[in-house]
């Protein structure tokens, strides 16, 4: 799922939870902590209000941020991500 977020968007936990039916978002930033995967985009994603993840798997949040950066994101404060111009809904 984390897979098919394009490039330049990001999607929230909870559209992913939603999107697989899972009902606890956290099920979903427990998978992305624990994965090693570094073709797996989970920078893309943040929480409800778009703030990114303290813990970020591969650096912490100043990591993901340059990441998302790089592809175009736009943020509305230090760790917090313009959801308005970025979100992703998942079909």
């Amino acid at each position: 799922m984390v897979k098919k977020i394009p490039r330049g968007k990001v999607t929230t936990y909870g559209e992913i939870a939603k999107a697989l039916k899972i009902k606890d978002s956290r099920i979903v930033g427990w998978a992305l902590h624990a994965n090693k995967n570094k073709n797996i985009p989970c920078h893309r994603v943040v929480n409800k209000n778009g703030f990114l993840a303290k813990n970020y798997a591969f650096g912490g949040a100043k990591i993901q941020k340059e990441r998302l950066k790089k592809e175009g994101i736009k943020f509305i404060s230090n760790f917090q991500v313009d959801l308005k111009n970025h979100f992703w809904k998942i079909n």
